[in-house]
């Protein structure tokens, strides 16, 4: 009969790969290197297949050791949700968070937040990963993705963190020299800069007229995928852009940029943090959103 893994063997596994090798390992655990290798021999013996190739000076893992540690890993994760969720969760939050957030805004915004969260949860290892497309929450294994509007997934729950309009603007210069729309239509005839978001269709603008979506074609004088330079070309006065409110709030009051037609509503980029849908979170992710709505509800008052 087939022994099964303990949990200290996952975590030893778990804890070679982290440390890069079988000495480092030993001097955590507070054994002798001959020993963390007997203990890694049992395991590969009770498993029937070799987990890491071993030199003098690095280990590296073979494809069953990827396939063992990143199962390891997950156990070692579920094991301490369900010790959270058995305890009523009363417990300080601690264990792997792993955290998706849109690029520029992750990593001005968000990264800062984690850095004071761990400040205050130094029990909590939160891996923070930032990309320029929406992720499949589920099949990526994060715990929470931080995105701006709503995304349309019936297999994920998600929290509000923030309201956060969206405004047609553009610098002063460039509506001394070009004139200010009036109308919808006017948009056409006017030097626009688009940026680009995952899938949607270039040049287009969407707004929220009598409960039903108007769309208006615009030239794009210039695009770009990232929103800061897009802005920056706004700035620059190149031409008219659509920013959140929490990009241009600064900008508006100080004159810098102009809000133009106010009377046309845009769909709004509220900032939602999306999480796999249980009715039992683990701790350290109701902490982590609690968190965020906190310290950026709180700004945005």
């Amino acid at each position: 009969m087939l022994k099964t893994a303990t949990f200290s063997e996952l975590e030893f596994f778990v804890l070679i790969n982290r440390l890069g090798s079988l000495s480092a390992a030993a001097r955590a655990l507070d054994i002798t290197p001959p020993a963390a290798t007997m203990r890694l021999a049992s395991m590969e013996k009770r498993i029937g297949a070799r987990l890491l190739n071993r030199s003098t000076r690095k280990i590296s893992l073979t494809p069953e050791g990827e396939i063992y540690l990143q199962h390891a890993t997950r156990l070692i994760d579920e094991l301490r949700e369900l010790d959270e969720v058995v305890s009523g969760n009363r417990r300080a939050p601690r264990g792997r968070l792993r955290v998706n957030a849109p690029l520029g805004f992750g990593r001005t915004v968000i990264a800062p937040l984690v850095s004071a969260f761990t400040t205050m949860h130094p029990d909590v290892e939160i891996q923070l990963e930032v990309t320029d497309r929406p992720i499949d929450l589920i099949d990526s294994g994060f715990d929470i993705a931080i995105r701006f509007g709503e995304l349309p997934d019936t297999r994920i729950n998600a929290r509000r963190i923030m309201s956060n309009r969206r405004f047609i603007c553009a610098a002063p210069t460039y509506l001394a020299k070009h004139g200010t729309p009036r109308t919808l239509e006017d948009l056409a005839k006017h030097r626009c800069i688009v940026h680009r978001q995952n899938d949607e269709a270039y040049g287009v603008w969407r707004f929220l007229i009598d409960g039903r979506t108007e769309m208006v074609k615009v030239h794009g004088v210039l695009s770009s995928n990232d929103g800061d330079i897009v802005q920056g070309w706004a700035l620059d006065g190149q031409g008219v852009v659509i920013r959140s409110e929490w990009d241009v709030t600064k900008y508006l009051e100080s004159g810098r940029l102009k809000r133009i037609l106010p009377q046309f509503a845009l769909p709004s980029a509220d900032l939602y943090a999306y999480y796999p849908s249980k009715h039992n979170l683990p701790a350290r992710v109701r902490a982590f959103i609690d968190f965020l709505v906190e310290e950026l509800d709180g700004e945005n008052a």
